[in-house]
């Protein structure tokens, strides 16, 4: 884990309380790519998965701009993708 996943985990965990929330750090495959770190580090693009009960009846634009509100800070610093899969419980 790195500081930027931790930093949106912790976050994300107050906001929703998941049942389930899974943080990839996929920076490595986008190395070179728009959007990388200049420094070649990690951190800036993730896949996420969150299963919460406060997703429940919202569509899925309504629960991605739930996440990015969570996460603004981290986007605005570093963190320039990620992929989320935000499910309510019992979706799949």
């Amino acid at each position: 884990m790195g500081v930027y996943s931790d930093r949106m985990r912790t976050k994300l965990t107050a906001a929703f309380q998941p049942m389930r929330l899974e943080i990839d750090d996929d920076s490595s495959r986008h190395r070179g790519h728009a959007g990388a770190h200049p420094d070649g580090g990690a951190e800036t693009h993730f896949n996420v998965v969150i299963e919460s009960a406060a997703f429940a009846g919202k569509s899925r634009v309504e629960r991605q701009r739930l996440v990015h509100a969570v996460v603004a800070l981290e986007l605005k610093e570093r963190v320039h993708a990620l992929s989320l899969k935000l499910l309510a419980p019992g979706e799949t």
